[in-house]
């Protein structure tokens, strides 16, 4: 059945998705999704503990950020040079090893800042690493990249419900320190999971000739801007971050604390998870034949969330903004990245998502930091409107770009696995990646 180019499929009757290997990478990924979602909250509190105030906290959360915005575009060239999954493997024991050492610190005594700040610039570089591998191997373990897609992003909402909550259960039983460890062995667990992956090699996607880092470096780069429909996206969403995203976290999450307390916040954003949750579970159902085009509509649902903070809504009606936002998000971040786990060759894969990532976050820190020096000047009432006329406005820019709006979806399948309309690997086709076409 199709109506305005969206599919309803009935997913009973596709490929199985939850296949050994599946379930294998579902774990890890869940399991450092966790631990990322409780590391702040340990960090804050044991920096804290350690006598370093507020300060401090904002300088080890910036030693954990920054890293990983920093570095990601060189992770996704070593994934495709190395192999996702020793990448990512490599990655988890780093961090293993760097938490672990910080948690002994914390342990044995009080550290010194500059030892907690080198730690976690270390646990970020990780992360940098660990990311661009999960593009990668997701289309080579699920026959339906979407559906797998979307479970993932529903473990995250998951977690990001559940991870603060565990921690904070943690320091009421136990110490920061404590917490700290407990959380290191997320990564034991995610890289135990990836070392029992089989149908993903430890090596790189095989490449004619030899290149250097800087030459894959450059053809990542020219994947990425050959394709106006992903360059395009990236662009919209850079001023989306500064203008929609950054005042609305910063001045809706401090308004919502200011004005209705800490308890009413953590509930506003539980409803935000659900929301998430639920537009993963619509992602698995609806399969639009123009993805971008259907991601693009879903972003008007974000507009309500920082709108309710506006007009000072009740909170149970806040919550229910929250909860209609994420399910728009969500559906638009499963349409983004299906689409790209799809288009793009295999053996670029992790490059080119690295790139997307990278341009997705880079504005992100900015509009959080001028949000407020701004609200002092022209008030957080005003710049909330402003957030939520962005949710229009990226909708409609995205929708009034032909590449975007007129991106079809493919289903491309796993190595060894030919028909059903997918594009087979290139590696078990025996020749060059297609690569499509160059909107």
């Amino acid at each position: 059945m199709a109506r305005d180019g969206l599919r309803v499929k009935d997913t009973s009757s596709g490929p199985p998705l939850w296949t050994a290997d599946f379930g294998l990478f579902f774990t890890a990924r869940t399991t450092s999704l966790l631990g990322d979602a409780m590391l702040p909250v340990a960090i804050t509190a044991a920096v804290l503990h350690a006598g370093y105030g507020a300060s401090g906290v904002g300088y080890a959360l910036a030693a954990l950020v920054a890293p990983f915005a920093a570095l990601i575009i060189f992770g996704g060239v070593m994934s495709d040079r190395l192999g996702a999954r020793r990448l990512m493997v490599v990655s988890d024991a780093a961090r293993l090893c760097s938490q672990g050492a910080l948690a002994l610190l914390f342990l044995s005594g009080t550290p010194q800042l500059w030892q907690i700040l080198v730690l976690l610039a270390l646990i970020g570089a990780g992360g940098a690493l660990f990311q661009p591998g999960v593009a990668s191997i997701t289309p080579l373990i699920a026959q339906d990249v979407q559906k797998a897609n979307a479970t993932l992003r529903i473990s995250e909402s998951v977690t990001v419900v559940i991870g603060p909550s565990l921690a904070g259960l943690l320091l009421v039983i136990s110490s920061p320190a404590a917490v700290v460890a407990v959380d290191a062995l997320t990564y034991a667990a995610s890289g135990l999971c990836l070392l029992l992956l089989r149908s993903v090699p430890m090596g790189p996607a095989e490449r004619k000739g030899k290149s250097s880092f800087r030459a894959d470096l450059v053809e990542g780069w020219q994947e990425f801007r050959a394709r106006t429909w992903l360059w395009s996206v990236i662009v919209v969403f850079m001023l989306w971050q500064l203008a929609g995203a950054g005042p609305a976290m910063t001045l809706g999450n401090s308004s919502l604390v200011t004005d209705h307390g800490a308890s009413v916040f953590g509930m506003v954003m539980s409803s935000l998870g659900a929301g998430s949750v639920l537009g993963g579970l619509l992602a698995i159902r609806l399969r639009p034949r123009y993805p971008l085009r259907a991601g693009a509509l879903s972003m008007i649902l974000w507009a309500p969330m920082p709108l309710s903070v506006a007009l000072g809504f009740s909170a149970p009606l806040i919550a229910g903004c929250y909860a209609v936002s994420g399910v728009g998000m969500a559906f638009w971040i499963v349409m983004f990245h299906t689409s790209v786990q799809t288009h793009i060759p295999q053996d670029v894969l992790g490059r080119v998502h690295a790139y997307d990532a990278a341009g997705s976050l880079v504005m992100k820190p900015v509009g959080q930091a001028v949000a407020g020096p701004l609200a002092a000047v022209a008030g957080a009432v005003p710049l909330l409107y402003v957030s939520t006329s962005m949710a229009l406005v990226a909708c409609g820019l995205l929708l009034a770009i032909p590449a975007v709006r007129g991106l079809k979806s493919v289903q491309r399948s796993r190595p060894g696995h030919h028909g059903g309309g997918g594009t087979a690997d290139h590696r078990t086709a025996g020749a060059q990646p297609p690569r499509v076409p160059q909107e």
